[in-house]
């Protein structure tokens, strides 16, 4: 029989591995039939998150000339570069828009069928609208993948798991939110993909709860406002009466930090510089492991000081007190914090173009605010000013950390999982929303149906309803029939829903500290209690312990993605061969 390798998940992940395969197979597979089995129930290319079935009103939270699913020259990587367009160049966009998901989603149709045609002669891709249920197999034979609907397995010499976003079973918190919820008719809508959730239940004029402040929100805000009949004429909102009252807060008690709004000018910091290859091969060679605060954290924190000083000192020298080479001698030299601290206060007089990244984490800690109107009009104002300083190129100091922050986390993959609060403190600083709908954001908030609730925000359930508090309004609560928990659920092995992570972690697939699903972050094959990396099963993706920022990236940032992608292919070409030249012998 022809080798055969299945892909479960077509969404991009998915995509950009039959990209790979067309990409490395005239050099590692040449003359070798292969049969691919695409497994999904949604259409390849755009998968379940990208689908071109959602709606028009949901926008993408970059430019489009910041979104490719292609490699260049800076992806560090064995295979072939294989150069295709942005999709602000397929779509014909000005590169600033920001896309809409529907149009996304054609773009990755596109890719996927580009890379169909691309493939060599005697390799054919099938695609199977289905659910896969489990993969079963011994570890040195072929492997068994269960569909649903069907009564026998596609038969794999090789699987590769690119699962994308799953749902979870709900912890001991929401499980306990969701009984109160049914004991008393209330409504509680657990952490999901905002465009699968129905949002009927949350009926007009009511208050609701809303817990996470994050892209998830925007898209529940936009779907609650503007997808009820709402309208926006410049900064005015204009409520149809469909809409529910929105009360909002999150542990930060912010939205994420607007897009930039600027081009770059000038010279690019010189990134890697303080945390690179050799600093996580040092890392990685500590034979006690790693602690992220005391080991990995000192150096992504002077990556991120180096690159934000870089773009102050190179472009707006006369707010600083000393010549960058003196600066960058010392600052490389330097032992400590307060070390650090002394030598940026006597460089950078203005404490505004200092860079504190524990202010920029929590700018609600310790801040109180004497009711809840006042909080609104203060919140108000920290939006407005986050809008103002994003899109003024004098701040353009912001843009070099947001570079660092690309380079820093291009690094962290190589490190395998470094708990969850980096990867929340990335999005929260390099992936946050358009300017315009934090703009939509002070609309709604004058208009009176947008309410900011404040950090570190709890809900009780009790009395028959669900009542919010935050530290940052003391004595302030609000109660509401009504909860929404606006994020994505947390990509656990233990919780998946997903059937199939479920029973491959049954059969030995180990998970690490923090219920992601361990890897080898070479080849991306599955491990083991053991750690031995299984010879059939691969997986990639946000649920293993080495997951990137996304599946497409920026056009040349090195797409940590495309590298884990191509490693995967060759790694997976590499063994097919092998399989199909013993079968033949």
């Amino acid at each position: 029989m022809r080798p055969q390798l299945v892909i479960v998940g077509a969404g991009p992940r998915g995509t950009g591995l039959l990209e790979r395969i067309a990409a490395n197979a005239p050099e590692l597979y040449a003359d070798t039939g292969l049969d691919i089995h695409l497994v999904d129930p949604h259409p390849p290319g755009g998968g379940r998150i990208w689908r071109q079935a959602q709606s028009p009103l949901l926008w993408m939270n970059s430019h489009a000339e910041d979104v490719t699913m292609f490699t260049d020259d800076t992806v560090a990587m064995d295979g072939p570069v294989r150069e295709g367009p942005t999709l602000h160049e397929w779509a014909g966009l000005d590169g600033g828009t920001f896309a809409d998901r529907q149009l996304q989603g054609r773009y990755l149709r596109h890719v996927y069928e580009r890379a169909l045609a691309e493939l060599p002669e005697g390799i054919t891709v099938h695609h199977h609208p289905r659910r896969a249920l489990r993969v079963s197999g011994p570890r040195d034979g072929r492997q068994q993948v269960w569909l649903a609907g069907r009564s026998r397995p596609l038969l794999a010499d090789l699987v590769i798991l690119t699962l994308g976003h799953l749902d979870a079973e709900l912890d001991d918190e929401q499980t306990a939110l969701a009984a109160h919820a049914r004991e008393h008719g209330l409504v509680h809508l657990p952490p999901d993909f905002t465009a699968d959730t129905d949002l009927s239940p949350l009926r007009p004029g009511e208050p609701v709860l809303v817990r996470g402040f994050g892209l998830a929100f925007v898209d529940l805000m936009v779907l609650l406002t503007e997808g009820r009949g709402g309208r926006y004429e410049g900064d005015t909102y204009l409520p149809s009466g469909q809409e529910p009252v929105l009360y909002v807060g999150s542990r930060r008690g912010v939205p994420y930090h607007s897009k930039i709004g600027y081009e770059w000018t000038g010279d690019r910091p010189p990134l890697p510089r303080f945390f690179g290859p050799a600093e996580v091969e040092e890392l990685l060679a500590r034979p006690a492991g790693l602690d992220f605060r005391r080991d990995v954290w000192p150096l992504v924190e002077k990556e991120l000081g180096f690159a934000h000083y870089h773009r102050l000192f190179t472009a707006h020298a006369g707010r600083t007190a000393m010549a960058w080479a003196d600066f960058e001698e010392k600052y490389a030299a330097a032992a400590g914090p307060a070390e650090m601290r002394a030598l940026v206060a006597a460089a950078v007089p203005d404490p505004a173009d200092r860079l504190d990244l524990g202010a920029l984490d929590r700018p609600l800690e310790g801040v109180r605010y004497a009711s809840h109107e006042a909080f609104q009009e203060g919140l108000r104002g920290y939006v407005e000013n986050d809008l103002i300083r994003r899109h003024d190129l004098s701040h353009s100091a912001d843009l070099g950390v947001f570079l660092g922050l690309l380079s820093v986390y291009g690094q962290m993959v190589r490190l395998g999982s470094t708990g969850s609060w980096w990867h929340g403190f990335f999005s929260y600083l390099a992936s946050g929303p358009p300017g315009p709908r934090l703009r939509q954001m002070l609309a709604l908030s004058r208009a009176g149906l947008l309410r900011f609730v404040g950090a570190d925000m709890t809900v009780r359930a009790e009395d028959g309803v669900f009542r919010a508090a935050s530290p940052t309004v003391p004595g302030f609560s609000v109660e509401a029939r009504a909860l929404v928990e606006a994020r994505l659920p947390d990509p656990t092995v233990g919780r998946a829903r997903d059937s199939l992570l479920r029973e491959l972690h049954a059969d030995g697939a180990a998970e690490n500290p923090e219920g992601l699903l361990r890897v080898d972050r070479g080849d991306g094959r599955v491990l083991d209690t053991a750690g031995r990396p299984h010879p059939r099963r691969f997986a990639l993706g946000p649920y293993t312990d080495a997951r990137t920022s996304g599946a497409f990236t920026r056009p040349r940032t090195g797409g940590p993605a495309f590298r884990q992608n191509d490693a995967t292919v060759r790694a997976a070409l590499g063994m097919l061969r092998s399989l199909a030249g013993r079968a033949a012998a």
